[in-house]
């Protein structure tokens, strides 16, 4: 199997470190190249809720034409259970420009891996998690076969389960996400996305993001994009100390002192790998 991991990357960033994912309606053509030229570290054409079911075949032939035609982005499909999930993935094998499915609705491992089997195991799965039965269902779908990265569904999911919006009442599905993307040796998981274009809301929101062990995180215009991408991002600060740590811990010896050296160690070379791959300086 093509190790998905080390080939697909925007921006020069891999797509298991990409901090912003941009999702784009669609039958929204004449936005296609706009969202391509953002800062968003990955794009998604959204042939799922973002259209009309009678807009749907039109959408799905304008996205395969502009992937077709030199473009690169990922592609959310409709869920399993619905009649347009077959003809999204039949319509997608083959295409050039398609860097992998997203899966609408994603609530069990066979979901994501007969969507893998289906595009010929040529591109990745991002399953989206968005009912209760998808979260109840993470480690499993974490470890199908085909799945890169999950995603949460916050919205669906709080339709789902009567769940507000509050911080505290979206913990547990994101650190099911978190739990079950370590499991499944994934990348960390992609967080729902922020509504509306209150920068200091999305800067919070995406803090918590980070504080609740999630890496990326959905977003539906390009200017939310430069804020996720800092705020997930370690700061030059963090890089300054991952740096001054590694050298003390290397001109010691590399003795353990006590039982904090090697958590604090992990911490600082995970902080270096993501500030080279994020060409962050201190």
């Amino acid at each position: 199997m093509i190790d998905f991991v080390q080939t697909i990357a925007r921006h020069g960033i891999p797509a298991a470190l990409a901090r912003s994912w941009l999702l784009v309606a669609g039958n929204r053509a004449d936005q296609f190249d706009r969202a391509a030229e953002s800062s968003a570290d990955q794009v998604i054409l959204d042939i799922e809720d973002a259209v009309d079911p009678k807009a749907k075949p039109k959408a799905r032939l304008d996205v395969v034409e502009w992937l077709s035609s030199g473009g690169e982005a990922w592609v959310r499909i409709n869920d399993h259970s619905t009649d347009f999930w077959s003809s999204d993935v039949d319509a997608l094998v083959g295409v050039p420009g398609l860097t992998g499915v997203v899966l609408a609705k994603a609530e069990s491992s066979q979901h994501v891996t007969e969507t893998f089997d289906r595009l010929h195991g040529a591109v990745p799965v991002v399953p989206l998690l968005e009912s209760a039965l998808g979260i109840e269902e993470a480690v499993t779908i974490a470890r199908a076969r085909g799945a890169f990265r999950l995603a949460f569904g916050s919205g669906d999911y709080r339709r789902d389960t009567g769940t507000s919006a509050d911080n505290l009442a979206m913990a547990y599905p994101r650190s099911r996400l978190v739990v079950a993307s370590r499991v499944g040796n994934l990348p960390g998981p992609i967080d729902g996305p922020t509504v509306g274009s209150n920068h200091p809301i999305l800067r919070e929101q995406s803090m918590m993001t980070v504080s609740l062990g999630l890496t990326g995180k959905l977003c539906l215009d390009p200017g939310q994009s430069e804020v996720i991408n800092e705020v997930i991002s370690p700061t030059p600060s963090d890089l300054s100390w991952a740096r001054e740590f590694i050298a003390d811990f290397i001109d010691r010896g590399e003795v353990i002192r006590d039982g904090s050296d090697l958590p604090r160690l992990a911490r600082a070379r995970k902080i270096e790998k993501l500030a080279r791959a994020f060409a962050i300086g201190p």
